[in-house]
């Protein structure tokens, strides 16, 4: 079959029906057939300071987790006081300050040890990472999960789940975070411990995780609320109530797919900002005690002994300092590559 197609002088040329289409090329032909989720991961695969984060970050769990096996080749553990053991009987000076050069740094100990008591600081700062990123992805996790949930059904049925959510937010809000963690924490550990026991570390753990997830939740569901509150209105939510589908099915499948990429991001600021309460609490000595090895312990202990040891705060502050910067980079480069738009 042919067909009849203008030429410039006027007259016409016979072509086939079943002539071949022409062939897309450049950005149409890259992104032919590609899904929202390829196209985000090109974008986020292009964004050099992102994938560098995201090394970083994945850098920090899996020493985190493999922390006991790190320590176990290299010989150390973070509850040994090396200073009253024979083998090391010159470790610290008469002022219980680490011998040697930057901190007691020697080929036995790589990041030198622990002031006053002897304890390696590589294995601390092994064991107190481990302790710091177990506890943020808890609570970052019961945040999320709440907060979606919360968020989801005030924006979902308005009305007066709205109205009463709305106001338990605002309820909660209300606290003062920081002296509530202070004021509060004492009270959790003495409900289940005797004032006379030492409180168990793993309810010290259970203590700091109810605390920091009671007050952790709020500002990702009133995100999440807003959200919800503009697409509900959208032509495909109604479309999908006029076709009988159940609130749960529209939630679940118009909804929530649209609501990823701020949850996202939003659980990319939690996380870090969880890492650096639960370092502040453990540093006013409300959090995590001796002998469990963490951040903010660590930075105690360093501000007793800063003017004769600055070595001891150095290598948590930078771990500290280059952990919280990558995920919160790595946040930036997630949102992105979801909308394009907000790109820097």
């Amino acid at each position: 079959m042919t067909s009849p197609i203008d030429i410039e002088d006027g007259g016409t040329a016979a072509v086939a029906d079943d002539a071949p289409e022409p062939v897309k090329t450049g950005e149409e032909k890259t992104h032919e057939g590609r899904s929202p989720g390829q196209l985000m991961w090109l974008r986020f695969k292009r964004d050099r300071t992102g994938v560098v984060s995201a090394c970083i970050v994945i850098v920090f769990f899996v020493v985190s987790a493999l922390a006991p096996l790190i320590a176990k080749a290299y010989g150390k553990n973070p509850y040994t006081l090396y200073a009253q053991e024979p083998d090391h009987p010159f470790l610290l000076d008469d002022f219980a300050m680490p011998t040697g050069s930057f901190g007691g740094m020697s080929g036995d100990f790589w990041f030198g040890v622990e002031p006053k008591l002897g304890r390696d600081v590589f294995t601390m700062l092994l064991y107190g990472m481990r302790t710091s990123l177990y506890m943020a992805v808890v609570v970052t996790s019961l945040c999320v999960l709440t907060g979606v949930l919360i968020g989801m059904v005030s924006g979902f049925f308005g009305g007066r789940v709205d109205y009463w959510l709305g106001r338990i937010t605002d309820f909660f809000l209300a606290f003062p975070q920081q002296l509530f963690f202070i004021a509060f924490m004492p009270v959790v550990t003495a409900m289940f411990v005797s004032p006379q026991d030492e409180t168990p570390t793993y309810l010290r753990a259970v203590a700091i995780t109810l605390v920091m997830w009671f007050l952790g939740w709020m500002g990702l569901a009133r995100l999440v609320r807003g959200s919800v509150l503009t697409l509900r209105e959208r032509e495909f939510v109604e479309a999908a109530k006029v076709s009988g589908a159940s609130p749960w099915r529209i939630v679940r499948k118009e909804i929530l797919p649209n609501i990823v990429t701020p949850i996202l991001v939003q659980a990319t600021y939690i996380l870090p900002s969880t890492i650096l309460s639960i370092a502040f609490l453990s540093y006013i000595g409300v959090g995590f005690v001796e002998p469990t090895p963490d951040w903010g312990r660590m930075f105690a202990i360093g501000a007793d002994v800063y003017e004769q040891d600055p070595m001891f705060m150095f290598f948590p502050g930078v771990a500290l300092v280059v952990f919280v910067l990558s995920f919160n980079l790595l946040g930036d480069s997630v949102r992105d590559a979801f909308d394009p738009k907000t790109g820097r």
